[in-house]
């Protein structure tokens, strides 16, 4: 069988998380949650099937970004399609300018999508507290709103969304209507939203409804007027309004949340942990190589390039070395990318931009050399000196040092087998 390049090449894109309701995407996918501590997505999806199918929950979810959140979170509305229920994902940065969000901002998006996703399913529900509020919004909107009896909620939501994500002034004005009206907004959510859409999904068969809001996480880090960060004042001053839809949610949270003093009051507030999505280990705690990870990693590119060849015989040499010059040249990316799924396709990217496979070992570390220069000029004495004592204790401590190594990639999350720890970026080890 020969390598179809255009469809590998598109295949390896780093900026594309794979989509478990696409058949090709499907068939890229490869399990990784044997050496990432826990089946995390499994424990999302039992609490909403298994363990509270008729109640609401509302779950949290993290990981460094690049480490493949999305194809996960992806992947859990597939299974939970599959098993029946009406799922809202959506990807929120899209819609919200993050660096300027708060509680209501996303309430509302939360609403669209819900609304979008129920009109598809030929269930159009208009609730009336929305359109009494969208036309008193409407002196402030750059364009008119139809609220005449083909009124859509997820049109009306889309086009104030879009016209706020723009300009900043309008967000202010907004805000201003709409803070002091957010457990409103949520109540309305519930009774004329939720509760009649749920009855109607009833009826056609399905379990239950549930929403999956993404890249929250990537919410900037800034300081508001009392002093907390923007994830901070989030979770913690406004996590009792998030977490007050009824109906199954799962929240992206930042990661320097579980670095963060915080972390215990957000635990406490949404009764339920953090989860966090880990690196797929290459080495081992004390430098030897982690067999599973690194069997992984391989099937993780070998996938990309022959996802009908079964899982066995891809990683034989007949395929390897149709991709890669040797199987020591696979290996040697793997080991380059640390596990960092973003960052091992960022890698095998860089290449196939430079020449066809097979990939050859000299081209390997000149992209590698390329990426470790490029990381090493950004890094001052007081930073080197952070990541030796990583390298040396496998720990990080407190959100200064997130800050410095973790947003930063300069040091990668790991756990395996009960084991958890921290080390160095491998670019930066070699």
């Amino acid at each position: 069988m020969d390598l179809e390049l255009s469809r590998f090449y598109k295949a390896c894109n780093p900026t594309h998380p794979l989509d478990s309701s696409n058949e090709e995407d499907r068939s890229y996918y490869v399990d990784l949650s044997t050496v990432r501590g826990e089946k995390l997505i499994e424990s999302l999806s039992r609490k909403i099937v298994r363990i509270s199918p008729d109640e609401s929950t509302c779950q949290l979810f993290t990981g460094h970004i690049g480490c493949g959140k999305s194809t996960e979170l992806l992947r859990l509305k597939h299974e939970l399609t599959e098993k029946k229920f009406h799922v809202a994902y959506f990807e929120c940065d899209r819609q919200l300018e993050l660096s300027d969000v708060d509680a209501s901002d996303i309430l509302l998006a939360i609403a669209g999508q819900l609304s979008n996703g129920l009109e598809k399913e030929g269930i159009n529900i208009i609730p009336e507290y929305f359109k009494k509020l969208f036309g008193e919004l409407k002196d402030i909107l750059q364009t008119k709103l139809d609220l005449s009896a083909n009124f859509k909620l997820s049109v009306g939501i889309a086009e104030i969304t879009a016209q706020a994500k723009n300009s900043p002034s309008l967000r202010r004005q907004m805000r201003e209507r709409l803070e002091s009206r957010t457990n409103s907004i949520i109540n309305s959510i519930n009774k004329e939203l939720l509760a009649p859409a749920k009855e109607r999904l009833k009826a056609k068969g399905l379990n239950g409804l549930v929403v999956i809001v993404d890249n929250l996480d990537r919410i900037e880090n800034r300081i508001d007027l009392k002093e907390q960060s923007r994830a901070g004042y989030l979770f913690v001053e406004r996590g009792d309004q998030l977490r007050g839809l009824d109906c199954h949610v799962v929240y992206t949270v930042p990661l320097l949340l579980t670095f963060s003093n915080d972390a215990a009051i957000v635990t406490s507030r949404f009764g339920t942990d953090i989860k966090t999505l880990p690196m797929v280990p290459a080495r081992l705690k004390d430098g030897s190589e982690c067999e599973a990870g690194m069997a992984l990693l391989r099937q993780i590119v070998m996938a990309r390039a022959f996802p009908k060849v079964n899982s066995v015989q891809r990683i034989n040499s007949e395929f390897v070395n149709k991709v890669f010059d040797s199987p020591q040249t696979l290996d040697r990316l793997c080991q380059a990318s640390g596990g960092h799924v973003r960052n091992l396709f960022r890698l095998l990217y860089g290449c196939l931009e430079q020449d066809d496979p097979p990939i050859t070992a000299k081209l390997v570390e000149s992209i590698i050399a390329k990426e470790r220069n490029k990381m090493i000029k950004t890094i001052t004495d007081d930073e080197w000196e952070l990541i030796t004592k990583v390298k040396q204790d496998k720990k990080v401590r407190g959100e200064s040092e997130y800050q410095t190594l973790i947003k930063s990639q300069f040091v990668f999350e790991y756990e395996y087998q009960g084991d958890s720890w921290f080390d160095v970026n491998p670019i930066l080890d070699d």
